[in-house]
């Protein structure tokens, strides 16, 4: 099943109270499949502080104001108007891989998540946070400059 179809059966089986009526389903196919690529190792409260920092984004107006709009922020090819491989705010959104969701139970799990932040049913874990990374994976520049929140597993979250 592919994962726009694992969202839909979700929203048309009403398991978690809303159903495509209910929630932008362009939005919370972004948010699960963000959640998915960014956090799926990581246990739910991990996943969910993933999700909290798309939207916190979202409330910014640094940043796109939409779901969509902030996971595939990025430089894009003024010809071909793909995104530029590495220069996205998601590394899963341009690092050149493809982006086919394979694990079904994983992608299960995010959309219930992306249900759940987007319908105001699951807080801010985060403190607010705008920004996270995996310091095992990276040490971005930026991260000097703003003031860690809190830490969930292999991310550390933080805002300015």
């Amino acid at each position: 099943m592919t994962a726009m179809a694992i969202l839909m059966y979700i929203l048309s089986s009403n398991i978690y109270g809303v159903g495509t009526q209910d929630i932008d389903v362009n939005e919370a196919y972004c948010m699960a499949v963000n959640i998915y690529y960014e956090a799926r190792g990581e246990p739910v409260r991990g996943q969910v502080a993933v999700g909290n920092v798309v939207l916190n984004r979202v409330k910014d107006r640094r940043y796109p104001n939409t779901v969509c709009g902030v996971i595939k922020q990025a430089k894009y090819d003024p010809i071909s108007y793909a995104p530029i491989k590495h220069k996205c705010q998601f590394s899963w959104y341009c690092d050149g891989k493809s982006d086919k969701v394979e694990k079904e139970k994983a992608f299960r799990s995010a959309v219930g998540i992306s249900i759940g932040l987007m319908t105001g049913r699951i807080n801010d874990n985060t403190e607010g946070a705008t920004h996270y990374f995996n310091p095992s994976k990276a040490q971005p520049y930026w991260a000097k400059n703003m003031v860690h929140l809190v830490t969930y597993d292999n991310h550390e979250f933080y805002k300015n």
